[in-house]
């Protein structure tokens, strides 16, 4: 009996999970026993520990049989390793991104890089989740950690704000997920994705109290991904929190958020797909809507991006909604794998969008309000261009990847039948487009304004530079809330700059040569459907 349970446990399958787990506590007790002297070293070690963590989800992917673990509560599959891999590699981008920002403001500690490997950790649980239970348990480590992440400047009113308000919708959100988890274990007697797949095709089953329950886990979903009626916390979030942290929980938790999609009204619920598609028809047309005719007014950048999000995440939804047609489900891998091919082309371009907007960030200027991209490319006019392909991109202007990656929704909702829908998606693009383009307007056609001047915010008693656009410096110093001093080396400036370049150029050659990423994208949702 010892020999079985040790079986089932099989803990190989959950290694990028238990290594990332150790890579957090190491890093606790050494800068406890360093007294935080090390901080820039541990920087680095995180950021090459989940380096590692995506290298050897990638270098998995290829499974040809799904395997189990952990008394089946835990799955390993092509789909999982290749959003972990994704997941892993956004955090370390962030993490670079992230580096000048977080240590001119004191952010630089062990806490801000503990929350966001634990952040990780909470994703990769949660897209390898085979059991309600523990996509439930993966959901609180990740939400709770951006809640506290976002709180981690005590001293600064807008984040505690933002916190507060994330806090407080995102357990609301809980609840209503959790109930409706509670429902469906009612109607089908079990808590295991592969048990709630056969008990709904079983015709004694309770679909009323399915249905019931459904409500409430879409409702729930809908929360983390953002949608309308669901996104209020969206826009005061992402302006109110640290730009290092907006990036943080705006970037790699899309995938875990596509990944409930997928384990739980794909996997488990494939067979009450009619009424889940209804529900998100709903919510893809009022996110595309509201999310695009907002996002006109704002003068804040950061706010613009999370209206912006909200209308990508519901285009997103297009894809998901359209994998079964009377029942059939010829078209699934298509439509499921171009809505993944979405989600990882959003966040590459959202990487790069809030990748700028940390590198024109100074200590004292945030540099996040529209205005203060006036003039950027008389200054600096490679990261001008970077901003044009990452604009160009969100509002799918070929040969960007976002052009490809609409196409290929759009394309499975006409097959789906869905031409109307289609329409009116077309439509909200082109006036996305709008809002997108007044910056690429801005930055190369509007003469340049003096941060302060514009109303950035800036913080009392710190020097303000002359402009937020200035070239950034090749190395700084400076000290963190605790009085350590955090020097950041010259090569380590320099690597943003670098990382930014690469990050628009994929953006453009993913738009030019599509087929590798969208394949892997195909095959990782075929072999989901033929599980």
């Amino acid at each position: 009996m010892t020999a079985i349970t040790f079986a089932s446990l099989n803990a190989t399958a959950a290694f990028p999970e238990i290594f990332l787990a150790c890579v957090v506590l190491t890093l606790l007790v050494f800068d406890g026993l360093t007294k935080s002297r090390y901080l820039c070293l541990l920087h680095s070690f995180s950021v090459v520990s989940v380096l590692v963590v995506a290298a050897f989800c990638f270098y998995h992917f290829d499974l040809k049989e799904p395997e189990l673990a952990f008394s089946n509560m835990y799955i390993n599959d092509s789909m999982g390793l290749l959003l972990k891999g994704f997941s892993a590699l956004s955090l370390a981008v962030t993490l670079v991104y992230a580096r000048q920002y977080v240590a001119d403001r004191g952010m630089m500690r062990s806490e801000y890089l503990a929350l966001a490997l634990f952040a990780l950790l909470g994703q990769m649980v949660m897209i390898s989740a085979n059991t309600l239970l523990l996509i439930y348990l993966g959901l609180e480590l990740l939400s709770l950690s951006l809640y506290a992440a976002v709180a981690l400047r005590r001293d600064h009113l807008q984040s505690t704000e933002a916190a507060m308000k994330y806090f407080i919708l995102g357990a609301l959100a809980s609840g209503f997920l959790l109930y409706g988890m509670s429902m469906v274990y009612g109607a089908t007697g079990s808590l295991d994705i592969t048990e709630i797949a056969k008990a709904t095709v079983n015709p004694e089953a309770n679909k009323l109290i399915l249905v019931f329950g459904l409500v409430f886990v879409v409702s729930g979903l809908a929360f983390k991904l953002g949608v309308v009626p669901y996104h209020m916390w969206v826009p005061d979030v992402y302006q109110g929190a640290p730009t290092a942290i907006t990036l943080l929980m705006g970037a790699a938790p899309k995938f875990a958020a596509f990944s409930l999609l997928v384990r739980i009204l794909v996997e488990a619920l494939l067979a009450t797909a009619y009424d889940w598609q209804q529900m998100l028809l709903v919510l893809s047309v009022l996110s595309m809507a509201v999310g695009n005719l907002a996002a006109i007014m704002q003068t804040n950048l950061k706010r613009m991006l999370a209206y912006s999000t909200i209308a990508q995440m519901g285009f997103m939804l297009l894809g998901m909604l359209s994998g079964v047609v009377d029942k059939h489900t010829v078209g699934a891998a298509s439509a499921y794998g171009a809505s993944m091919f979405y989600v990882v082309t959003y966040v590459l371009t959202t990487l790069g969008t809030f990748g700028v907007v940390l590198l024109l960030a100074r200590q004292g200027i945030e540099s996040d309000r529209i205005v203060d991209l006036k003039g950027l490319n008389t200054r600096s006019p490679w990261l001008a261009l970077v901003v044009l392909v990452l604009m160009f991109s969100l509002a799918g202007i070929p040969p960007m990847v976002g052009f490809y990656a609409k196409l290929m929704v759009l394309q499975a909702a006409f097959a789906a039948g869905h031409v109307l829908l289609t329409v009116f998606a077309v439509l909200m693009s082109l006036v996305g487009a709008f809002y997108y383009l007044r910056i690429v307007k801005i930055i190369y056609f509007d003469a340049s304004v003096n941060a302060a001047v514009s109303g950035a915010f800036v913080e009392p008693n710190v020097s303000v530079e002359s402009s937020a656009l200035d070239e950034l410096s090749v190395g700084a110093q400076v000290v963190d809330s605790n009085q350590n001093q955090v020097n950041v080396c010259g090569a380590c400036s320099a690597l943003p700059k670098v990382l930014l370049a690469v990050n628009g150029a994929l953006v453009l050659i993913l738009g030019v040569v599509p087929s590798g990423l969208m394949g892997l994208c195909l095959q990782a949702m075929q072999r989901v459907l033929g599980q």
